[in-house]
This record gives structure tokens, C-alpha cells and sequence, in this order.
């Protein structure tokens, strides 16, 4: 049954002002002695919070250090025993759905709070009559809206990332109607279906996704669901075609909560000290005013109440305690529902990978090819219905090599995680062979052998338009061969105008010009991801993750 917050009445004013005030540094208490050393596992939308480092060692002593990841890289660290002190989730529910991830967590306290919001360009807002002040727009009507059409949305993967995931699961909950009792078997599946229709810009990472959201507005997109947080601070940015209208769903939405977690028991006097000074009403006021997440306290709430949305609170959806609903869910999310994944992978295979670079590169295919058992291999594991070609190349880029991972058994019912097929093991097992058969010899003709996959990825996709596309291009090394990075430019422009859809991911490892790669994916709406101090494999899976 849905439960009312009791935060509900935190902000009680309209929003007169969506911009981040300019907030001087909270005065510095003398800082304890001696000075020791907090180690923080944070999730990479808290980056926002690293200023607050220097203010919470000269308040406390504690020298906080902050190393982001991914929420499920980060999940999985945790379990495995993480050597971090604490832990700095958005949401910890699904690590703490089990005895295991319970039992890693000696503490926790709620720090700060923001809903999961639907941002709707104004003008869209406004023809869809979603605008009006006494509007009770539902999950159901974003889903239906979603299916037509008019909703065409960004959100980071429900797989990797919580707020993909909450929101997915907001969907389902709703479409379900039971609340706490939901499980497995009650999901609607023809909700998810419906609602990821509207599904059009993917990514892991918000701040990647906001750039592609402000680039495609309007055109790919129109939608952004994400914490009200970010798309507060969006809308502030004054880099959007036109500002967001943030919906909060009539039935509920999950919220927030920021749990700052102990995990290593001898720290637990720095950690005490930490959460005090972050729980009081300097930090808390900080917080809000820097990054627009609603303090704690009903009493400090109501002095930004001019920088926050009163609507922002009104339901919570509950998170069911089932850990087989959360795990059914992301695995039908990947080999069911979502848009299926075609993507060229443009291998270097040249001279300077033979060796210790080569075992790397295998290696990491033989982990997403299922060698890799752990919560975030499974995750990055090639997917029921993925289409994946090797593309390898050296001197000049060679034909295409077709990897075509089957369907998995129909399910009527609910979701449930799937033990793979015969048939699907057998296509990872080639993957597999593929990869180990690789042969490095010759010069690198990077940019030739871009150009040709996203050539390949345009023809393919008109064949197959039901398909995510992408290319992901590694390379130990500077171009030395073929086109120089103009000429890729000049030959890019001259492709339809639809490749803009087809972002090409870099990995940058060995002796690769940086700068080159980062100018390139600029204009291919990709990433670079930096393989140099990262293991291969790790990377690779966190490409998957923007796939």
C-alpha cells in the first residue's frame, strides 16, 4: 500500500527561482587532531559533492577522498569487501535487499533527498496539457505517451545505474498496484514494454546523458527522466533550447536519500564525525543551495523553499523487499525488453598490441562473452538478440566478422532471470574463439577503420532499423596509416545525417593521442574512456553500460 512521506510538507512554497545561488564557504571549525583519513565509494552523480571535501575537514579533521564509480560497479565492490571506509549511495536499497550487502553495512544515515522527476520540454508541457496547475498526471499517462509517441525520453540504463532503475521500476509498481507486495510474478510486462518505447538516449553516466539530452532537445528527445536535482540544475545551466517542466507522477515516485554508509567498523569515530557535521544545518543548507537536493530538517527546507518545486514530494513508491523482482526485472530489461544492441567493435590489431596488450584485449572479450560471473558481469554480458561484429584492423580495416546472440525462451508471465540457451552459449563460445584467434601484425589505420564500421552500422541499420546502434574503437596507438583526423572529419560530414544517432565510443590505452580521440568522439556523440590505469576489462564493461 503507497505510503504518504512524511516529508510531504517540506516545501511549501512555489518555485520562483530554479538557479544555484552562490553560497560562501561554511566558516571552518578548528579542525580535530590528529587529522585522519576518511576513504568514501561514492556513485558518480555525487561528483558535485567533492567542494564539500576541504569543508568537512576543516570542520572535523577528517580528510574525506572521494572515488566514484558506477552504481552497480559500486554495489559490487561492496559485497566483494570493499577496502573503502564508507560507502555514498543516491539509494542503497538494492544492496541492502540481502543478508550479504546488510551485512557489509555496520551504519547508515539518510543525508538529503530528491524525487525522481519527469522533465518535459515546456512546449511539449504546455500541447499535452501536462502544465496546468492542477494536473495529476500518472505513470500510466507517461507510459501512454511514451507509446504514441509524443514522449521520447533520456535515462541513464535501468541495469547500472539507480535512477534508470527506480524509474523502471516506478513504472512497473504503478502498472502493478500492490505496493510492497509487488513481486516478481505480478510485473506488467506489457507497462515496461510500453513505457521504453519512448526510450531514445542511453548512458550510464547523467552528465554524459545531459550533454546528448542538450544536443538532441528537440529533435531525438523531448524528455529527461532523472533526480529533480539534475534537472533543476539543468534547467539553471541556461545551455537547454528551452527549460524542462518537471512532472512528479500522481501515483509515487522514489525518492533519494543519500545513505552515507559505514563499512569499515575500525573508522567508525571519523565516520560519526562526518555524518554529524553533514546532518547540520550548514552542510545541509550548503547542499541544497549547491547541488538543489532537499535538506533533512522541515525547518531548513523552508528556507530554500524558493529554489525548490512544492510538488516535489507527494507519493512514495515503495521498494518491494523481493530481491527476485529487482534482479527479473534488470535481467528482462537487457535479453527482453529494451531496444536490442548492434554494435561494431574496430579492434587494433596491429604490431604494437602483440603481447601483454593483446591478452588484455582477449581477455576482456572472453568477460563479456560470460566468463565474468559477478553482479557486474552479468550485467555487461552480451545480450539475448545483440548483434556484435568484430571489425579488426591494422594497415587497412578487414571485413566485418557477424556474432548473432538468439532470443531467449518467451515468457507470458512476470520476469525471472534466464538461464542462457545451448544456442546462446555456443555464439558466446565463438566470440570467444574469435578473440583468442586474433593475430597482431602491421601498421594503425584508425580513422579508415572507424569510418568504415560507422558505414557498416548506416546500412545495417537500414536493414534492421529496430536496433540500438554503436561502434566501440580500440587502439593502442596514434593513427599512422590511411586518413589523418581531418580527413575523418571531412569524410564524416559528407554521411547521412542520421549517423549523428550512432555514437562512437573510444577506448584510449597504450600510447593513443588523447586529444585526437577526444576531438573525434565530440563529434560523434560518444565518450572516450581512458583504459591506461583502469584494466581493460573493467572498461569495456562500462561501455556496455552506454550501449
Amino acid at each position: 500500500m503507497m505510503r504518504r512521506l512524511a516529508l510531504v510538507l517540506l516545501a511549501a512554497a512555489a518555485l520562483t527561482a530554479c538557479s544555484r545561488r552562490d553560497e560562501p564557504a561554511p566558516p571552518a571549525a578548528a579542525p580535530a587532531a590528529p587529522k585522519t583519513t576518511l576513504q568514501v565509494l561514492a556513485t558518480s552523480d555525487l561528483k558535485d559533492l567533492e567542494p564539500l571535501a576541504a569543508q568537512i575537514e576543516a570542520a572535523t579533521g577528517v580528510a574525506v577522498q572521494f572515488r566514484f564509480g558506477g552504481t552497480m560497479e559500486s554495489t559490487q565492490e561492496v559485497l566483494s569487501g570493499s577496502t573503502a571506509d564508507a560507502a555514498w549511495f543516491a539509494n542503497a536499497k538494492y544492496l541492502l535487499s540481502d543478508a550479504a550487502g546488510q551485512g557489509r553495512v555496520k551504519l547508515q544515515e539518510k543525508i538529503m533527498l530528491s524525487p525522481i522527476a519527469v522533465g518535459v520540454s515546456e512546449s511539449d508541457a504546455a500541447r499535452f496539457g501536462w502544465n496546468k496547475p492542477d494536473a495529476k498526471l500518472t505513470w500510466a499517462d507517461i507510459t501512454k505517451a511514451a507509446k504514441r509517441g509524443e514522449l521520447r525520453y533520456a535515462l541513464s540504463n535501468p541495469a547500472t545505474s539507480n535512477q534508470g532503475f527506480m524509474a523502471l521500476l516506478g513504472v512497473v509498481a504503478a502498472a502493478g498496484g500492490k505496493g510492497e507486495a509487488l513481486t516478481a510474478a505480478d510485473v506488467d510486462r506489457q507497462a515496461i514494454a510500453d513505457f521504453l518505447t519512448g526510450y531514445k538516449i542511453v548512458g550510464d553516466n547523467s552528465t554524459y546523458l545531459a550533454e546528448q539530452f542538450t544536443k538532441q532537445q528537440g529533435t531525438r528527445a523531448n524528455a529527461f527522466i532523472n533526480y529533480e536535482s539534475w534537472l533543476l540544475s539543468l534547467n539553471a545551466s541556461g545551455k537547454l533550447r528551452e527549460k524542462l517542466h518537471l512532472i512528479y507522477p500522481f501515483e509515487g515516485v522514489a525518492t533519494a536519500d543519500y545513505p552515507f554508509m559505514l563499512l569499515n567498523d575500525a573508522k567508525r569515530a571519523d565516520y560519526l564525525k562526518v555524518v554529524e557535521y553533514l546532518k547540520g544545518d550548514t552542510a545541509q543548507l550548503w547542499l541544497a543551495r549547491q547541488t538543489l537536493r532537499r535538506p533533512m530538517k522541515a525547518e531548513l527546507a523552508a528556507q530554500v523553499a524558493d529554489l525548490l518545486p512544492a510538488r516535489g514530494f507527494q507519493v512514495e513508491l515503495p521498494f518491494s523487499p523481493d530481491r527476485q523482482l529487482a534482479d527479473g526485472l534488470i535481467d528482462a530489461y537487457l535479453n527482453e525488453f529494451r531496444k536490442p544492441i548492434a554494435s561494431t567493435f574496430v579492434l587494433d590489431t596491429s604490431g604494437s598490441m602483440q603481447g601483454q596488450r593483446r591478452e588484455q584485449l582477449v581477455e576482456a572479450i572472453h568477460y563479456l562473452a560470460g566468463a565474468d560471473v559477478s553482479l557486474t558481469g552479468r550485467v555487461a554480458k552480451l545480450t539475448n538478440r545483440e548483434k556484435l561484429w568484430f571489425l579488426p584492423f591494422s594497415d587497412r580495416p578487414r571485413e566485418p566478422v557477424l556474432f548473432e546472440i538468439p532470443a531467449g525462451t518467451r515468457v507470458a508471465k512476470g520476469v525471472a532471470p534466464q538461464a542462457d540457451t545451448d544456442a546462446k552459449k555456443a555464439e558466446l563460445q565463438r566470440v570467444r574463439d574469435s578473440a583468442d584467434n586474433l593475430r597482431m601484425a602491421g601498421g594503425t589505420a584508425l580513422y579508415d577503420s572507424v569510418l568504415a564500421a560507422l558505414n557498416h552500422m548506416l546500412e545495417q541499420r537500414k536493414l534492421n532499423p529496430d536496433y540500438q546502434y554503436s561502434v566501440v574503437a580500440f587502439t593502442d596507438g596514434k593513427n599512422t596509416v590511411g586518413r589523418n583526423l581531418d580527413a575523418f572529419k571531412q569524410a564524416y560530414e559528407q554521411l547521412p545525417e542520421d549517423v549523428r544517432g550512432i555514437p562512437v565510443f573510444m577506448v584510449l590505452y597504450g600510447d593513443a593521442a588523447e586529444g585526437d580521440l577526444k576531438q573525434l568522439v565530440s563529434i560523434t556523440g560518444g565518450r572516450v574512456f581512458d583504459a591506461r590505469k583502469t584494466p581493460l576489462y573493467a572498461v569495456f564493461k562500462d561501455i556496455r553500460s552506454y550501449q
